[in-house]
């Protein structure tokens, strides 16, 4: 059984053609690690299946700051990879291998052509589309609203999460470009932070020396 058969939520609901429409037409693809994606109506790849790794989606703000929308980790589906399947969907959003990342790729042309004639894969593709714009607007209502010492204290634990340890390698940079933050305001509250003990910083890192107090600032969110 392969992966879109074992994970495909409305794989049961297929007409058998259309099973073997996916079987046929489904295949692998390999993002090295800081890869940006082809995303929007002109490249248009298609429905993409993470297997291992991660992929990032972010758009970028008029003066050229980048804002991390959502996280994408196995077996979770990128939905903005087929834009152009998707009637509507226009949007200025990007998308990077976040880690070398292996995918499942539906192209494009399957996408259009099961969203025609299979009501089970139009309602998946409509209830991901409205998981997705629920989570951007999460995201928008915060970087709009939340104290971007709160919402940095939520990046480091999700970040100490994702790879598993409290020393994270990961840039001033980075976090601004997570955040939509200039990084100079970035490093001023990270200092702050470790003026307070609740990281250290070094070359390229930051380590979380108390979670417990990091976690009771997100929650204020």
């Amino acid at each position: 059984m392969s992966d879109f058969e074992k994970y495909l939520p409305f794989w049961d609901g297929l007409s058998p053609d259309d099973r073997e429409f996916i079987r046929a037409n489904c295949s692998g693809r390999s993002f090295p690690k800081g890869l940006d994606i082809p995303s929007g109506a002109e490249a248009c790849l298609g429905l993409l299946l993470v297997r291992s790794g991660r992929l990032r989606v972010w758009t970028m703000s008029d003066d050229g700051r980048e804002l991390t929308l959502f996280r994408l980790s196995p077996p979770e589906f990128c939905l903005f990879s087929a834009s152009c399947a998707i009637g509507g969907l226009e949007a200025d959003i990007f998308i990077s291998a976040e880690a070398d990342t292996e995918v499942l790729l539906i192209p494009s042309r399957v996408c259009k052509a099961l969203a025609e004639r299979s009501l089970v894969f139009s309602s998946f593709v409509n209830s991901l589309l409205a998981r997705r714009f629920s989570q951007v607007m999460r995201v928008m209502d915060k970087t709009l609203n939340a104290r971007l010492e709160l919402r940095l204290a939520a990046l480091l634990l999700e970040e100490a999460a994702l790879t598993g340890s409290s020393k994270l390698k990961i840039t001033h940079e980075q976090l601004g470009s997570h955040l939509g933050s200039p990084r100079e305001v970035v490093t001023r509250m990270l200092r702050h932070f470790q003026d307070g003990g609740l990281v250290r910083l070094g070359r390229g890192s930051v380590e979380l020396l108390d979670e417990r107090r990091l976690r009771d600032l997100a929650g204020e969110m």
